[in-house]
């Protein structure tokens, strides 16, 4: 589809031959008093106010990746949604296309608003995503637009408290108020990844898949945590890693290891080293290379490119 072909090409044709280009520019933040308490009409009016107003009490950063998702509130939500697609134009489109054919028109944005957006990591249904400017609803709608591979996003927020049982029909989990979200399919990302011109495809795809997955199949990776925040930052943003690790597999060794350490430099600021170890096949010989990364604040960025790691 068009619309789907453009949308991967905004997400992901940054990720070039510069060291750890952005992705998508829109940005927003919005400063403002938090506000956690509803009213007796509208009880989840204030969990509301807390993601369009900054979210940062008693908050933490996520920069987490999934599939978004989404639920039904209440009943007469699902049922409206049932007749909005009745009046739509849906013969020959399947339930999904349908779905997203009817979020996509203005007139609609109502249920955009209405609906339950959820953010699902390794099949668990992790946390509801609110936008801090309405206008990055457009974001949310792209994320569930049906293609032939399935989507990633990459969900950029901070995460607050856990949603009452109200809110989104009995589901309690935290909610996330996003500031970015870029969605790209795992096959787009690799393709977009500048490849070194001494690896051919053959070798350096499946190299890149391999590291991709082990990044999202990580333990606990819920994009809450320092270590994963700084590894799910590294993968859809620094591409060099991903012709090291190829590099790697040319020269007969394989993928031992992947942590992230508490750096030397930290101080002011919260830096982590993000470390890679390769063992030889033959010899058994470890050779281990990290990226320093400062994961202070929202938006986590590069301090050191990759380079080798020794010990202490």
């Amino acid at each position: 589809m068009e619309q789907s072909e453009t949308n991967e090409t905004a997400a992901i044709e940054s990720i070039d031959a510069r060291e750890a280009s952005p992705v998508v520019t829109q940005a927003r933040s919005v400063a403002g008093p938090v506000i956690t308490q509803g009213t007796p009409g509208c009880p989840t009016c204030g969990t509301v106010a807390w993601a369009q107003n900054g979210g940062t009490a008693s908050s933490s950063y996520v920069y987490a990746l999934g599939q978004i998702g989404t639920r039904f509130p209440r009943p007469s939500v699902e049922k409206e949604m049932a007749q909005a697609t009745g009046r739509a134009e849906t013969a020959g489109h399947t339930d999904q296309q349908a779905f997203h054919d009817v979020l996509s028109r203005r007139e609609n944005r109502y249920l955009v608003r209405q609906l339950c957006w959820v953010l699902s990591i390794h099949g668990l249904e992790t946390y509801i995503l609110q936008p801090r400017d309405p206008a990055d609803l457009d974001l949310l709608i792209s994320a569930v637009q049906p293609q032939s591979s399935p989507w990633i996003s990459a969900v950029i927020g901070v995460r607050g408290p856990v949603a009452p049982p109200e809110f989104c029909n009995g589901l309690m989990i935290p909610i996330v108020a996003f500031n970015q979200i870029y969605t790209f399919s795992r096959d787009g990302l690799i393709e977009a990844i500048p490849r070194p011109e001494r690896l051919p495809a053959e070798q350096f795809g499946p190299a890149a898949r391999e590291l991709f997955d082990r990044i999202m199949q990580m333990t606990d990776n819920a994009g809450n945590e320092d270590q994963h925040r700084a590894l799910n930052y590294l993968a859809v943003r620094y591409p060099k890693i991903y012709a090291h690790v190829a590099e790697a597999f040319a020269g007969d060794s394989s993928l031992s290891g992947v942590e992230v350490r508490p750096s030397r430099l930290s101080g002011t600021r919260n830096i982590v080293d993000c470390i890679f170890s390769y063992t030889n096949r033959n010899t058994d010989y470890t050779e281990k290379y990290f990226v320093r990364c400062d994961v202070t604040e929202e938006f986590p960025f590069l301090v050191t490119k990759l380079s080798p790691y020794y010990d202490r």
